[in-house]
């Protein structure tokens, strides 16, 4: 069993910047691929950022170039550096794990959610 925690989010202009960090806890993340995903309210969850375990990357329609997604095995955390932000970005930020699963598959262990909101 995965348990995943979000954290970093919070209130920020539009054009500033977020780091989220996903905690692991119960297992090491090393064999997992991790992913970000994003709800904004009344849309559908959105695939924001996956990072597998070899440190391939793979990223939401037009979030290349603005966020970056990474990965520190030795602190068993995921990262989420998001940059230029948009009031578009604003939704709740959740991170995923799968042995399995990077862009595309369903992930077995989700965390909590974390709030981002980018005024404009």
């Amino acid at each position: 069993q995965v348990q995943l925690v979000e954290s970093g989010g919070g209130l920020v202009q539009a054009g500033g910047s977020l780091r989220l960090s996903c905690a692991a806890s119960g297992r090491t993340l090393v064999g997992y691929n991790m992913g970000w995903f994003r709800q904004a309210p009344g849309k559908e969850r959105e695939f924001v950022a996956a990072i597998t375990t070899g440190g391939s990357t793979y990223y939401g329609n037009s979030l290349k170039g603005r966020f970056i997604i990474s990965r520190d095995n030795a602190k068993n955390t995921m990262y989420l550096q998001m940059n230029s932000l948009k009031p578009d970005d604003t939704a709740v930020y959740y991170c995923a794990a799968d042995r399995i699963a990077t862009r595309f598959g369903s992930y077995a262990y989700w965390g909590q959610g974390t709030q981002v909101t980018v005024s404009s």
